[in-house]
């Protein structure tokens, strides 16, 4: 038996993925394995973080910057 309405969630689910611009991400984490290490990295209200050294020097990473990329539009 066919369900429409689940069906039709499917359809505005796709719809929504392809529409970037209506998620906007105010808090997660997520570990990044790097060339030497596995790095956890945060994103809260608009802020970066990284447990890597470089990110504690800088304020910015290669860890933050990927994901920056990854999202991009999104946040």
């Amino acid at each position: 038996m066919v369900d429409s309405a689940l069906i039709s969630k499917i359809e505005k689910a796709r719809r929504y993925a392809e529409e970037r611009d209506r998620f906007r991400f105010l808090s997660f984490s997520v570990t990044v394995r790097g060339e030497n290490d596995t790095h956890h990295v945060r994103y809260h209200e608009g802020n970066w973080s990284c447990d890597c050294d470089f990110f504690r020097h800088r304020g910015t990473c290669a860890h933050t910057m990927a994901l920056e990329r990854v999202l991009e539009g999104m946040l």
